[in-house]
Formats: structure tokens, C-alpha cells, sequence
């Protein structure tokens, strides 16, 4: 078990994989340069910025944004894509005890004999399919849907079975009659949000455990009954870091990094599309971002199934680690931009690489373009896991925002499908820029 200090920077944590290598910089740089795929070794030389010496070297790192941004331009040209959707998380209910999230709430508080007041909510699949309905009916394309692990959530009724009739009392599992709102099965909501043609993206890894918990089925069997249900691809999320020895101090009740790899492999065997998400900046050090990505490269060279890698900086201001001085705060920008750049030139099997705005706000969001990234996101309409850590960078962006942003840089702004396989250039000269892509859409703007 790795050793947890208090209100000590990360590179004080007790790790055995450290941030040191026998490679060199200039060397890791000329190989990224050249297109050659790179070892985890390059990677911590790039990220650091040259180990061998403390903090990291602005011209050094200017050195790989522009390695980066090159590349950027060779496999995806000018385009910057982002995708018309909605954030729909069911629940907020979940007892993992992740300490980098301040999403979830204590499952205990929803049950019916709790009676204090708390600020979470669980939503029945009905409610879920208006929701989603009415978003469809304004123009999204996507529904994206990642929540907390409900102990009356079941994959679906065969599930329940097996679940009611256990006496296992360690499968975080209680009857939806001890709650006030009944979340129904993953398969009912699936379903519920399948509505109008819309494009489900649901089910991290981490769900899919909970879905299989207490009965032998394989991954595959669990997600071959999403799709059934209407699931159309999967979000790599609950990846944050694939390192063990990081995911005992961050998330030690989570699922470890061969069981996420497993999941995310069985999804990809029966059909399903995949993203891939790395949750960096709390306690883990260069070397562990330089596994991850090797580990996430690896799987893409298994499935071919990943459409984009999505880099999520930690948003450290609300969260357990921060409250209890086991982080200082999240990532400098330069590590951030260098995160971005190198996963550009790293991942070299993926085609897209995301800025998320909603972690690094508009401004650095845009500078992450230059960087390495070609795609912005989404509109997303709701988004309520960083607002909950503490970001502060706001919850839509419409069509018109991303279209004369992305021109301001001198791009080109593209909606695209959540598979990157439809796309349309947005004209932000318009009179009327809205959506179009979407089952529903007619250029009519998300919202008036």
C-alpha cells in the first residue's frame, strides 16, 4: 500500500515509479519530431521537460507544443470539431469514496428513512427520457450519461434477481423500495435516453462493474445487453490513472487498471465505440501520465475502437484530497499544455485529442488548440461533476460561441458526430447558427 502524507506536494508521495529515465530530451524530442512511436521513457522526457534537472524549461516546452502542433496539422489538418449534446447524469448516489470527486453523495442519504435534507438527486427513467426528449427536440446529436454507482441500480430484471436473492453482504446492492426515487435498471435508462435517434454514449467501466456485480457474466454479456438496450458507444471515463499504485491512494475502492482495460476491451468486441480520458494533476507524478498513456495507446492498437483521447485536469477546490492536504492544488498550465502535446505525440494510433473548456476555461481551452488538440468538446447543456469539484468555467456553450471562437484562432469550426464520421463546417457569418447534425436539428440555435 503506498504511503498517503498530508499537505506535502505530489512528488513527495511514496511512489515507486518515479519520473527518472536514461534517455535524454533532446533525444525523445528529435524521435517525436520524426513520427517514431515513443516509449514511456520519451514521454517523461517530454512531460518534464528533461528529468535531469528540477521544474520545467519554458523553451524546452515551447520546443514540444510546436512538435506537437505539427503533428496536429498533419493527421487532422485546420478543422476544430466539437459535437451538438447533453449531459444527462442519472444519480448522484454512490459509496466508492473517491477522493477526487465531490460529485457523489452518500448513498444513505437517499433512502427513504433518511430524513435530513442533501443536495443530490437521482432521476427514474422516465424523467430521464424527457429530459433527453426535449434536448433531441432542440437539436443535440449526443446524450452523454456518467453517474454514481446507486445501490439499486441493476444491469436489468434478470439482474435484480440474482441481486435480491443473494446474501452476499458485500455487494453494494439494496432494493429500490428503500428509496424515495427508484432508478430503475441500467437497461430501463439506456433505453429511456434511446429516444428519437439520439446517440447514447454511457456505461464507463466502472458502471459496467457495477452492472455484473454478484453473478459470473463476462464484460462482454453486460455490454452486449446496453446495446441491445440502445447503448451506442461507452466513455473511457473512471481511468483517471492507469497505476495502480495511484489509484489505492485516489480511488482505492474503484476498479484497478486491469479490470478497466478488460471492460473497455469487451465493449470494443461487441461493437461498441470507445473514448479514452486521463484525470491528472493530484497525486501521481510524470512517470504514471507516461504509463497511462502507454497503456491507453496499447488498447488502441487491440481494438481500434477509441475515437478520442480526452485530457481532464484536476479541479482540486472542492474535493477530499484537497480538504485533507493530500494536494496543493491541480496542475500548472505548462503542465497542462504539455500534457496535451504529448499525448498528441504519443498517442499515435488515436486520431483526436481533446481541449476541455470546461476544465481549463475559454482562453487556455483555446491555447490547447495550438497544442496539439483538434477537438472542443461539446455544448453540453448540463454538467454537473466539475461544477460539484469547484470549476467555475460554466456549464453551454452554444453553436455561435464555438464558431466564432475556433474562426478567432484561425480555424476552421466543424460539428461533428460523436464518431467523428459525420460533419458539417459551420458558417459563423450566418444569421442563424444552431445545430444541424442532430437527428432533429435544423440550424435552429440550442437555446433562445
Amino acid at each position: 500500500m503506498t504511503t498517503v502524507p498530508t499537505g506535502v506536494p505530489r512528488d513527495s508521495f511514496d511512489f515507486r515509479h518515479r519520473p527518472e529515465t536514461d534517455q535524454s530530451f533532446e533525444n525523445a524530442l528529435a524521435k517525436a519530431r520524426d513520427g517514431a512511436r515513443l516509449t514511456v521513457d520519451d514521454a517523461i522526457e517530454l512531460l518534464t521537460t528533461g528529468s535531469e534537472r528540477e521544474g520545467i524549461d519554458p523553451r524546452r516546452k515551447e520546443r514540444v507544443l510546436e512538435a506537437a502542433d505539427r503533428r496536429r496539422a498533419e493527421v487532422v489538418g485546420e478543422e476544430v470539431t466539437f459535437v451538438a449534446n447533453l449531459n444527462n447524469n442519472v444519480t448522484t448516489a454512490c459509496n466508492t469514496g473517491c477522493l477526487f470527486c465531490n460529485f457523489k453523495d452518500r448513498s444513505e442519504q437517499f433512502r427513504t428513512e433518511y430524513q435530513e435534507s442533501h443536495g443530490g438527486f437521482t432521476k427514474t427513467p422516465a424523467e430521464s427520457r424527457d429530459i433527453v426528449a426535449d434536448a433531441v427536440e432542440r437539436g443535440i446529436y449526443e446524450v452523454c450519461s456518467v453517474s454514481g454507482l446507486h445501490p439499486a441500480l441493476a444491469l436489468d430484471a434478470e439482474h435484480r434477481e440474482i441481486l435480491e436473492a443473494s446474501e452476499r453482504g458485500d455487494l453494494n446492492y439494496r432494493s429500490p423500495s428503500e428509496y424515495d426515487v427508484d432508478p430503475g435498471t441500467y437497461c430501463e435508462q439506456i433505453r429511456a435516453m434511446d429516444v428519437g435517434g439520439v446517440h447514447v454514449h454511457s456505461m464507463t467501466p466502472e458502471e459496467a462493474y457495477h452492472a455484473r456485480r454478484g453473478t459470473d457474466w463476462a464484460y462482454e454479456e453486460v455490454f452486449r445487453r446496453l446495446k441491445a438496450a440502445g447503448l451506442d458507444s461507452v466513455p473511457g471515463t473512471a481511468a483517471e490513472i492507469l497505476v495502480d499504485e495511484v489509484r489505492e491512494v485516489i480511488c482505492p475502492g474503484k476498479i484497478g487498471t486491469d479490470e478497466w482495460l478488460e471492460a473497455m476491451e469487451a465493449a470494443a468486441n461487441v461493437g461498441l465505440g470507445l473514448t479514452a480520458t486521463i484525470m491528472y494533476g493530484h497525486v501521481e507524478n510524470e512517470a504514471h501520465r507516461a504509463m497511462h498513456l502507454e497503456r491507453v495507446r496499447e488498447l488502441q492498437d487491440r481494438t481500434g475502437a477509441i475515437t478520442e483521447f480526452v485530457p481532464l485536469s484536476f479541479v482540486h477546490e472542492a474535493t477530499p484530497l484537497y480538504e485533507r492536504g493530500m494536494v496543493e492544488g491541480g496542475a500548472s498550465t505548462a503542465e497542462d499544455e504539455l500534457l496535451i502535446a504529448v499525448s498528441r505525440l504519443f498517442l499515435d494510433n488515436i486520431e483526436h485529442i481533446q481541449s476541455s473548456w470546461v476544465k481549463y476555461g475559454d482562453s487556455q481551452g483555446l491555447k490547447m488548440l495550438t497544442c496539439g488538440a483538434d477537438d472542443f468538446m461539446g455544448t453540453i447543456l448540463s454538467e454537473e461533476i466539475t461544477k460539484r469539484a469547484g470549476g467555475d468555467y460554466g456549464e453551454f456553450r452554444s453553436v455561435r460561441e464555438y464558431a466564432d471562437m475556433i474562426r478567432a484562432i484561425g480555424r476552421t469550426p466543424v460539428e461533428r458526430s460523436t464518431d467523428y464520421e459525420h460533419r458539417r463546417v459551420v458558417d459563423p457569418d450566418a444569421d442563424v447558427v444552431g445545430p444541424q447534425l442532430g437527428p432533429r436539428a435544423d440550424g435552429t440555435p440550442l437555446l433562445e
